[in-house]
């Protein structure tokens, strides 16, 4: 296994964006979480999930018939001020990556492939550098985790769950991004998405979502060490 050089400053950069971003993301997650549990505390339900949040918080802290008294109602407003600054923090965020992505050549290119956002395609280039540093796609995979581990027992070999080395964030975005594609693969027609249909019918969804996510930075890898746009091939 090869490793990856110094990073230049814009590569440290980009990074940078990146985990501070991730950073705001995890606060944000947590703050969510536990304003749900302390309106749980008031017989208060929220659903889960970002989008229902940002719906219902608004018309619980103006219901002033349900049961939530006065002084824990500003401090749910305290919170929920920190909340849309941290949202608005991520979103000042992604705008900036968007931005990033839309000025690097290879990212555009990048982008072309299913399951591929600006997010994977700025922190792959940020974090890699020069792909040609790995000698073929299965290396490249090998370094983002995304390999299985292979366990031998009777002169047989068994293959187990991927073995996580590597960098992690680069790895979580991939498998994010092989599950965006899975939710609408009934609209895909392309080889690539039907091979992860298959997998997902024989093995499950979070089985297809990491090979289809290993399949997408082999091809990543392609790209990038040979400087070629994406191209559909048959299976």
């Amino acid at each position: 296994m090869r490793f990856v050089p110094i990073k230049s400053a814009e590569q440290q950069s980009a990074l940078m964006l990146h985990r501070i971003r991730s950073l705001a993301v995890r606060e944000r997650t947590a703050l969510v979480n536990q304003m749900r549990g302390l309106f749980g505390e008031f017989g208060v339900v929220l659903q889960p999930g970002l989008t229902r949040f940002r719906r219902g918080i608004s018309a619980i802290l103006e219901d002033a018939e349900n049961g939530i008294p006065m002084p824990a109602r500003h401090l749910f407003a305290d919170l929920y001020d920190r909340f849309q600054q941290l949202d608005a923090k991520v979103n000042d965020y992604d705008k900036k990556i968007e931005l990033m992505a839309t000025q690097s050549e290879a990212a555009q290119r990048l982008r072309k492939l299913g399951g591929v956002g600006a997010k994977i395609a700025t922190a792959i280039i940020a974090s890699v550098g020069d792909a040609k540093l790995f000698k073929n796609g299965r290396q490249f995979v090998a370094w983002l985790g995304l390999v299985p581990r292979q366990h031998s027992s009777g002169g047989k070999a068994r293959l187990g769950h991927i073995n996580k080395r590597g960098d992690a964030y680069l790895r979580t975005l991939l498998i994010h991004g092989a599950r965006a594609v899975l939710r609408v693969a009934d609209k895909r027609k392309d080889p690539q998405t039907q091979w992860a249909m298959q997998v997902r019918e024989r093995r499950g969804n979070n089985i297809a979502a990491v090979a289809l996510a290993a399949k997408i930075a082999r091809t990543i890898w392609a790209m990038l060490s040979k400087g070629t746009e994406y191209r559909v091939a048959a299976i």
